[in-house]
């Protein structure tokens, strides 16, 4: 399923089902097929991926420094292959303007 999130004064982003649930389930919402984020959650949710993308990254790191059996080219590709803050970057992007705006951000299926 593809989810489309909207700002009124902020580009469209589009998420597949996977990201959208990971996402969701970061920012401990229920993933429903229409909803709003209200102003006052956008600081909570943008600090909750934030702080995921951040262990994510750590936990990327120490990965990468306990694997010394593949060369470091290939190691640095597989690790940065589904690096969380790469794919939630245009989510949170999103959110952050929305804020900066001062606008609600919904989404629908």
């Amino acid at each position: 399923m593809l989810y489309k999130f909207q700002c009124k004064k902020a580009a469209d982003v589009l998420m597949l089902e996977d990201l959208t649930s990971k996402i969701f389930a970061i920012i401990e919402r229920p993933l429903e097929p229409r909803g709003i984020f209200l102003l006052e959650q956008l600081p909570i949710a943008i600090a909750k991926l934030e702080a995921a993308i951040a262990e994510d990254m750590e936990r990327k790191k120490n990965v990468s420094e306990n694997t010394p059996s593949e060369s470091s080219e290939e190691s640095a590709h597989s690790i940065n292959h589904d690096r969380l803050g790469q794919r939630a970057y245009p989510f949170i992007n999103l959110l952050k303007e929305a804020l900066l705006k001062e606008e609600m951000v919904s989404w629908g299926a």
